[in-house]
């Protein structure tokens, strides 16, 4: 199946004023234009899905995100991310952020994580297959290049080797 290329504005449904501001903290250099859009190869039916979140999730026996760095330095965010196994639920995590009501995450993961709802897709057949492993990551990275090569390289390389085709990603 020969794959289309399409490029998205990633600002189209922010209200204007927003969207200005935000463009200028993004250095044009940075960017070589529109965010790349790739379809994916496959119905989703037949595809494996992972979810990552912004959230800040941990497991109850991983390290929290360093909350407290940032309590010191207001632009640093945790550039680390968690695994979290398919099977995890509200019990076995811990949510650590800022920015953020966690109230809601602690009391069903699935607010923000949709793990048990995406196994029941899986099961009904509206997608292929729920991957392993889903990830985690403190959401707040102020102009942090050391992010995409410490948290989002290592979860790409892991989620390849998980044969990942489509991810869901819930910002929060």
């Amino acid at each position: 199946m020969e794959q289309t290329h399409k490029n998205l504005d990633g600002f189209r449904f922010l209200p204007p004023g927003l969207a200005a501001w935000m463009q200028t903290y993004i250095p044009e250099q940075d960017f070589a234009g529109p965010i790349p859009w790739t379809a994916l190869a496959k119905p989703l039916r037949q595809a494996t899905l992972a979810l990552v979140t912004s959230a800040g999730i941990s497991l109850k026996s991983d390290p929290p995100f360093d909350m407290e760095r940032e309590k010191k330095e207001p632009t640093w965010g945790d550039r680390s991310f968690r695994a979290i196994p398919r099977e995890t639920t509200a019990e076995d995590i811990d949510v650590n952020h800022l920015h953020i009501n966690t109230t809601y995450i602690q009391q069903d993961i699935n607010v923000i994580l949709p793990l048990a709802r995406m196994a029941e897709f899986e099961r009904e057949g509206l997608i292929g297959r729920l991957a392993p492993t889903a990830y985690s990551f403190y959401g707040f990275q102020w102009q942090s290049p050391d992010f995409l090569t410490e948290a989002i390289a290592p979860m790409a390389a892991r989620m390849k080797t998980e044969g990942v085709e489509a991810v869901l990603l819930t910002p929060a």
